[in-house]
């Protein structure tokens, strides 16, 4: 391959340039260099195990509060944000298109894009429950409080080939979703599609203009009709989108900020013991190990 080449060529200049120089400005440069190298080479290894059928298309996340009230909301915006996050510093594009706030606080359910060569490969593996533990900033007490939410991840498929009647279809509109004031939309811009006989819905709030919304929304529908279709059995649905209870028992991973504070994968195993920058986005190896352990089960 031509980029193996590339970057064995790469690092042979390093090494060379490391035997023959003294110079400490040069060298400080060389380890800048080696350390950007070989985050180029990380990530094309991580490409390497990405080899399913829709592993290179965009990603459709959507992220549920599920039990513990205001708290399980603010944790899903918390996961919205380490996402968002997360694909600004790996330079994938992200837009929300569909979103439901508390008037408490935090968020109910988003559903957002993430545009980029392998988005879903890379994602995929953030399917399931999340759990949080911490002293809740909702209670006087601040008391112990443990909060759900639940990921679901989706590719996005540009070609469908499946014919939806239009009239199985029925279309909503309603107001944009916001926090509130100048940012609730006055228009009912908003527009959700049920596909009738199966009961699978889409929505989008993102645009200002109805047409936009209705034509992205359909497009949302169509990746999972197509999908759904496409895995007849119990099993082959299931993988795709869980449908499991935001509950104890089928947690993928635990963020605790209280009695300590811990980050861990419970399939992987992967502990990180700073839950803040975990949050902030920085989930290359919570995600990593996830894609080395579904190519590598007996690891």
């Amino acid at each position: 391959m031509e980029i193996v080449k590339n970057y064995e060529k790469e690092i042979k200049e390093l090494i060379e340039l490391f035997e023959i120089t003294k110079e400490e400005d040069l060298l400080k440069e060389i380890e800048e260099r080696y350390s950007e190298l070989e985050k180029k080479i990380k990530k094309e290894k991580v490409k390497i195990y990405l080899f399913g059928k829709y592993d290179k298309n965009n990603a459709i996340v959507s992220i549920y509060a599920g039990a513990g009230g205001t708290d399980a909301c603010d944790f899903a915006d918390m996961l919205l944000r380490m996402y968002l996050k997360y694909g600004k510093k790996h330079n994938f594009k992200t837009e929300i298109l569909d979103i439901s706030h508390n008037e408490e606080g935090g968020i109910k359910y988003v559903t957002f894009l993430v545009k980029g060569a392998y988005a879903y490969g890379i994602l995929k593996g953030e399917k399931g429950v999340h759990r949080l533990v911490r002293s809740s900033p909702f209670n006087r007490k601040g008391l112990r409080h443990t909060s759900f939410a639940k990921v679901e991840v989706l590719p996005e498929i540009s070609s469908f080939g499946i014919k939806v009647k239009p009239e199985d279809l029925k279309i909503d509109t309603y107001r944009a979703s916001g926090p509130g004031g100048q940012y609730v939309n006055k228009t009912e811009s908003a527009v959700r599609i049920t596909h009738l006989p199966t009961g699978i819905s889409a929505a989008c709030q993102s645009e200002r203009l109805q047409g936009e919304n209705k034509r992205k929304a359909m497009n949302l529908l169509n990746s999972k009709l197509h999908l759904y279709f496409e895995k007849k059995t119990e099993e082959e649905k299931e993988r795709l989108k869980t449908k499991k209870s935001p509950r104890w028992g089928n947690q993928i991973r635990s963020y605790v900020f209280f009695p300590y504070k811990m980050v861990k994968d419970l399939r992987t195993k992967v502990i990180s013991k700073d839950p803040e920058k975990v949050l902030d986005g920085q989930l290359d190896k919570f995600i990593e190990a996830e894609i080395f352990i579904e190519k590598h089960p007996e690891k």
